[in-house]
C-alpha cells in the first residue's frame, strides 16, 4: 500500500500546496487525486506569483483580460478563480462524498489587507460571492485584525481557511474566532454549519533557528510545536463548549499542517509529513514532497493526543535560548511581509505581461 493511501486511511486528508494552469490542463491534479490520495488543494500569493511569471500558461488570458479593461487586483483574481474553480470541480465528488468535510480548495485574501478588518471582511464576501462554488476556502490570516474578519466572515456564512499560525495560542485564537462566529449564527437562527480549517506552519520553525541551536536539535521545534497544538486540538474538540456546537449541527475546524516541506537537504524530505501523521487533520504539501512520500515515504507512529514528549523538547531549545513566544510572533509578521512581498511582486508582473501582450496586440492589429 502506498503511503498515501495508508494517510488518508488513518484519517489524514492530503492536500497539495500548489496550482498552476498546466497541472490542470495535462490531467497532473487528476492523477494525484486518483493515483496519490490528494482530497484538497491550497494556494498563496507566492504559489500565483511563480505560476504566473515562469510560464506563458497565462499570457492569451491576461492579453484578453487586458483588452477587456482588467488590470491590477481585479484582473489577478479573475485568473486565480479560473484555476481554482476548475480545482474545486475536480474536488466535488469528495467534497459531496464526504458531506463537506473534504475536496476543499483555499483562495488568499490580499496580503495588503493583513492588518484591515473591515477591508478583509468585504474581501472574502466578495472572493466568496465570485468564486460561486461550495467548496473553495477563503483564506485570512491569523492576526489581530484577522481574527476579528474571521468570526464575522463564519458568521456569514463565509467558508475559512486561517493561515498564518505558527504556535498553540495562534491556533487557539483561530479556533476562538471561529466558534464565536458559529454560536453567533446559532443565535440567530442560522445553519452552525459552516466549514473552517487553521493551518499551522511547521518548517519555517526550524529554518528560523537553524543556525542558533546545537546540531543535535535541529529540525525539532517545529514538530514540538505541532504535538503541542495538536493536544490543545484534541482537547477542544473533547470540550462540552465544543459539543454544545457539534449538537447544533456545527463541524470541526480542522488542523491543517502548512509548510511541510523539508527545507534542510540534510534532512529527510519526508520528515515532516512522517512526524505529523494524525486522524482528523489535513497536511498540504509541495509537489516536490507529495511525490516523495510516494515513493519512499514511511509512516509508523502517530501524534500523540496528549501531545507525547513536546514540552520537554520545547524546554531544550528554551535553554538553549529560543524564546518559542516570541519567535513564533516573529514569524507571523515575518508571513505575512513575505506574503506581501509576493503579492506586489505578482501584481507587477501582470502589470508588465499587461502591457507588452496589449502591444504586441495592437502592433499585430496595425499590420
Amino acid at each position: 500500500m502506498k503511503t498515501t493511501q495508508q494517510l488518508h486511511d488513518l484519517g489524514q486528508s492530503l492536500w497539495l500546496d500548489n496550482i498552476t494552469r498546466e497541472l490542470l490542463t495535462s490531467g497532473t491534479l487528476g492523477r494525484y487525486i486518483s493515483e496519490l490520495s490528494i482530497t484538497g488543494l491550497t494556494s498563496n500569493p507566492t504559489i500565483f506569483d511563480h505560476a504566473i511569471r515562469n510560464t506563458d500558461a497565462y499570457d492569451a488570458a491576461i492579453r484578453e483580460k487586458t483588452l477587456a479593461g482588467k488590470s491590477g487586483e481585479a484582473l489577478f483574481f479573475e485568473l486565480a478563480l479560473e484555476d481554482l474553480t476548475q480545482a474545486a470541480d475536480l474536488f466535488h465528488s469528495t467534497h459531496a462524498a464526504t458531506n463537506g468535510v473534504d475536496g476543499w480548495v483555499s483562495l488568499e485574501v490580499s496580503p495588503l489587507l493583513a492588518n484591515d478588518t473591515a477591508g478583509t471582511i468585504q474581501a472574502a464576501k466578495q472572493l466568496h460571492a465570485q468564486a460561486q462554488r461550495p467548496n473553495i476556502f477563503i483564506k485570512i490570516p491569523g492576526t489581530e485584525a484577522g481574527l476579528v474578519a474571521i468570526e464575522e466572515a463564519i458568521f456569514t456564512g463565509v467558508p475559512v481557511n486561517v493561515t498564518l499560525l505558527f504556535s498553540r495560542e495562534h491556533y487557539m485564537a483561530a479556533a476562538e474566532a471561529y466558534m464565536r462566529g458559529i454560536e453567533r449564527r446559532i443565535d440567530a437562527n442560522l445553519d452552525a454549519k459552516v466549514a473552517s480549517v487553521a493551518s499551522l506552519f511547521i518548517s519555517r520553525w526550524d529554518v528560523a533557528i537553524k543556525d542558533k541551536i546545537p546540531a543535535l536539535l535541529r529540525n525539532q521545534l517545529g514538530i514540538a510545536i505541532a504535538q503541542r497544538t495538536y493536544k490543545a486540538y484534541c482537547e477542544l474538540l473533547a470540550s462540552s463548549r465544543w459539543n454544545k456546537l457539534a449538537d447544533a449541527g456545527a463541524r470541526p475546524q480542522r488542523l491543517l499542517w502548512a509548510s511541510t516541506g523539508t527545507k534542510d537537504p540534510k534532512a529527510s524530505d519526508t520528515l515532516y509529513l512522517e512526524a505529523l501523521a494524525a486522524p482528523k487533520t489535513i497536511n498540504t504539501m509541495p509537489e516536490k514532497t507529495l511525490l516523495a512520500l510516494a515513493e519512499h515515504g514511511v509512516v509508523e507512529n502517530t501524534l500523540p493526543q496528549d501531545g507525547g514528549n513536546a514540552e520537554a523538547v520545547i524546554a531544550e531549545f528554551v535553554r538553549a535560548g529560543v524564546d518559542d513566544a516570541m519567535l513564533a510572533a516573529q514569524l507571523q509578521r515575518e508571513g505575512a511581509q513575505s506574503f506581501t512581498t509576493s503579492w506586489n511582486d505578482l501584481i507587477g508582473c501582470i502589470a508588465s505581461k499587461s502591457t507588452k501582450l496589449k502591444q504586441s496586440h495592437t502592433g499585430a492589429a496595425r499590420r
